[in-house]
C-alpha cells in the first residue's frame, strides 16, 4: 500500500512516526509478556515518555491479565539493530537490569525487570510512577529538598557499587549470551589521555609537563586493574535518577557496564560532569556526598576507611574524569563557540580550578600548576562569564 504524504506538513509526519513507534513498542511488550507468563496480556492507554536514546519508551496500563502484574508498566523497545562492532545499547541495558533483578529487593537500585526478548529487542520494567527526578529537585526552589536528594543519590550510588563489586563475571557472561561485545570503556582511557596534551597545546597554548602526563597515564592504567571495580550506569545525568520514598533509583543503562569506580567516585567532586547543563553545588556539598558514598562501600573496600587512601582514590578519579571530559568537549568549544552553552565552558574552568585546589592539598605541585594554567587559559576566553552558576535550588 502507498501512502500519499505530499500534503502533510513535517509535524504531522513526525507525529505519525511517533504513533507507529509507540504502537510497535506496545505490541512488542504484549508479546514478550504473554510469552513470559504463558497467557494473553493486554496493554492500553500508552503514554510516550520521549526517551532521549535509541529506544522508544512507553508507559502503558495493564488492561487484562490473569496474573498479579503491576497496574502500569514501562516498555523500552529498540527497533533498530546494533551497529556492527559497537556496544549494543539494548544488550547493555537488558543485562544491567538482569544483574540487579537477581539481587534482593533492598539491594536493587533500579526498577525490576519483568520481561525481555533479545530478538524483539524489548524490555518491560517496573513503573516507579510519576516521582520527581534528581534534575527536578536541583531545579526547584527547595535547597533542603535538593540536599536530601543529593545525599540519597550518593548513598544509592554507594549501595549500587557495594552490591555489584564481585559481579563482573556474571555481567560479562550475561552480555555474551545476548550477543553484546564485552567492552569496558567507550574509548581506551590511556589512548584518550595521551591525546589531550596535544589538544591543550593546539587549542589553548598550554603545554603539559612530562611528569603530569606520566601521572595521568599511570592513573589511566590503574583504572583497568581489578581493584575497586563495580557496576556503573556510566550516564549519571540527574534526569536519569528518580527520587523515590525508598531512595534514589537509577534509570537508563544503555551504556551500563562494570568498570573502575574511580570514574563514578569522581562525580562526587565534579557533580554530573558528563551532563551538558551541569552547574555548581554549594560549598561542603561534595564532602557530604563523599561521606554518604563511603559509608556504603567501606564494607566491601575497607581500605577506603583510611583518609589517605580515600583521598588518593578521589584524586585519581577526579584527574582521570576531567581529562576525559576535556578531551570530549574541548574541540567543540573551539570549533563553534555559539553551539556550546556558556555554562559548559564555565564548568570546565571551575573543574580545572577544583583540580588545582585538590592536587595542591595532595602536594601534587606539577598537577596543580598545570591545572591552574589550563583554568586560566579557559577563563580568559570567557571573561566575566567564567564563574559557573549554582543549580537553581541553591541560588
Amino acid at each position: 500500500m502507498t501512502v500519499d504524504t505530499s500534503s502533510a506538513d513535517d509535524s504531522t509526519v513526525g507525529a505519525g512516526a511517533e504513533t507507529l513507534a509507540v504502537a510497535a513498542a506496545v505490541a512488542a511488550g504484549e508479546a514478550v509478556l504473554s510469552r513470559r507468563f504463558g497467557s494473553t496480556i493486554t496493554l492500553v492507554a500508552p503514554e510516550d515518555l520521549a526517551g532521549s536514546g535509541p529506544a522508544t519508551v512507553v508507559r502503558a496500563r495493564v488492561a487484562s491479565s490473569p496474573f498479579a502484574l503491576p497496574r502500569t508498566l514501562v516498555i523500552k523497545h529498540y527497533p533498530d539493530p546494533p551497529e556492527p562492532g559497537r556496544p549494543d545499547p539494548f544488550a547493555q541495558e537488558a543485562v544491567s537490569y538482569q544483574l540487579f533483578t537477581a539481587l534482593a529487593p533492598e539491594e536493587r537500585m533500579c526498577p525490576e525487570l519483568l520481561a525481555h526478548d533479545g530478538r524483539a529487542r524489548v524490555l518491560v520494567i517496573e513503573d516507579l510512577g510519576g516521582v520527581p527526578t534528581l534534575h527536578d529537585k536541583l531545579h526547584a526552589r527547595d535547597a533542603r529538598g535538593a540536599e536530601r536528594a543529593l545525599l540519597s543519590w550518593a548513598r544509592s550510588l554507594g549501595r549500587l557499587h557495594a552490591s555489584t563489586a564481585s559481579r563482573e563475571p556474571d555481567f560479562n557472561a550475561l552480555l555474551r549470551r545476548l550477543g553484546g561485545p564485552v567492552k569496558n570503556e567507550d574509548a581506551p582511557l590511556p589512548a584518550v589521555c595521551a591525546q589531550l596534551p596535544g589538544l591543550l597545546e593546539e587549542l589553548l597554548d598550554v603545554e603539559t609537563p612530562e611528569p603530569v602526563q606520566r601521572r595521568v597515564m599511570e592513573v589511566a592504567e590503574r583504572a583497568g586493574s581489578p581493584s575497586y571495580r563495580a557496576f556503573s550506569p556510566v550516564d549519571l545525568s540527574p534526569d536519569n535518577n528518580l527520587v523515590t520514598s525508598g531512595g534514589v533509583r537509577f534509570l537508563d543503562f544503555e551504556r551500563g557496564r562494570v568498570r573502575s569506580t574511580l570514574m563514578d567516585a569522581a562525580y562526587l567532586r565534579l557533580p554530573f560532569a558528563s551532563s551538558a547543563d551541569a552547574l555548581a553545588l554549594p560549598p561542603g556539598m561534595s564532602e557530604a556526598m563523599i561521606a554518604a558514598w563511603r559509608a556504603e562501600v567501606v564494607s566491601v573496600w575497607p581500605a577506603l576507611a583510611d583518609e589517605d587512601a580515600l583521598a588518593e582514590h578521589l584524586m585519581d578519579g577526579q584527574l582521570l574524569l576531567l581529562w576525559v571530559i576535556t578531551w570530549e568537549i574541548l574541540p567543540e568549544l573551539n570549533l563553534d563557540r555559539h553551539a556550546t552553552p556558556i555554562s559548559r565552558e564555565a564548568a570546565l574552568v571551575t573543574w580545572w580550578r577544583e583540580l588545582a585546589k585538590h592536587s595542591l592539598r595532595a602536594r601534587l605541585t606539577d598537577i596543580s600548576e598545570h591545572a591552574t594554567r589550563v583554568a586560566a587559559a579557559l577563563g580568559a576566553r570567557l571573561g566575566p562569564h567564567a564563574d559557573l552558576a549554582f543549580y537553581p535550588a541553591f541560588r
